[in-house]
């Protein structure tokens, strides 16, 4: 059977691996994922308790551990999280609605490509920290500034992603789906959606990742509370076990919703057969 037959034939029946072996692959890989950050920082630990370094401007983990409970136990970090994962969020779904909508566009069609690509091309060289001026001015210092500045961080890389998984569909594909008299909505639906669709989780992988990344930048300027005011407050009060604190704990959330991502998209990729599914299963 072809690649063309087997795109528009019905999808044949898979066996599902058990669910014990399921979630013992998946344990297994979260305890792999664990050994490189558990092996530094126990290292790191010993390094301290042996005396090679002092620790002061880079706590062990002891000390990091115990500032996030101090900062837990008071309600702080509770509040901080909260107020930077409502930016993220709000960020986010703005820039994956506009990236989609105009990558689709874009790469759909060559004249809209041909008159927007170049403009958005120059302005995703942009320095996320030049917008804050220039949003502040518009928005004013408090929410709207910063969830525009975390919609801008994510609009690019789905973009790109869309469009670039548009534009990389086989034409044969395409043509063959204009042969069987496919409609335009079944022609998207049946063709172009199953090709797009595994590039676009990763471009919302990607735009997430700088989501994480751009609220930093609005929270450090003009923010009351946030996890990017929780580390410019430990700069300002010489705090560094707090800087890393807050740093771990961004690292933390980043991933949970990066694997939030992988696991609310993981059924839309089951009839993929890719090799790194393959390596995943060994």
């Amino acid at each position: 059977m072809t690649a063309v037959e087997m795109t528009l034939a019905p999808a044949p029946s898979i066996d599902l691996p058990t669910q014990p072996r399921s979630r013992a692959r998946h344990l297994r890989s979260l305890l792999l994922g664990l050994v490189l950050p558990v092996g530094l920082g126990a290292a790191w630990e010993l390094a301290v308790h042996l005396g090679w370094s002092d620790g002061r401007l880079v706590p062990p983990p002891s000390v990091i551990f115990a500032t996030l409970w101090e900062l837990a136990r008071t309600g702080e970090l509770w509040t901080h999280t909260q107020a930077t994962v409502l930016r993220v969020a709000a960020g986010f779904a703005l820039g994956v609605v506009a990236g989609t909508l105009v990558g689709a566009i874009a790469g759909y069609s060559s004249l809209s490509r041909r008159v927007l690509d170049p403009t958005l091309q120059a302005l995703r060289s942009i320095p996320s920290i030049a917008w804050v001026p220039l949003f502040i001015l518009w928005f004013g210092i408090f929410e709207a500034s910063k969830v525009a500045l975390i919609a801008v961080g994510v609009f690019f890389p789905v973009y790109l992603g869309v469009m670039g998984a548009i534009l990389s569909v086989d034409r044969k594909i395409v043509e063959v789906g204009r042969a069987f008299r496919l409609s335009g909505p079944a022609l998207v639906r049946r063709i172009l959606l199953p090709a797009v669709l595994p590039s676009y989780i990763v471009s919302l992988r990607s735009g997430l990742g700088l989501g994480w990344m751009f609220v930093v930048a609005a929270e450090l300027l003009g923010a009351s509370e946030g996890l990017g005011y929780l580390l410019m407050d430990g700069q300002q009060l010489g705090k560094p076990a707090q800087i890393v604190a807050a740093i771990v704990a961004f690292a933390i959330i980043g991933k949970t919703t990066d694997w939030l991502i992988e696991v609310a998209t993981a059924p839309l990729l089951r009839w993929q057969d890719a090799y790194g599914q393959q390596a995943g299963e060994a």
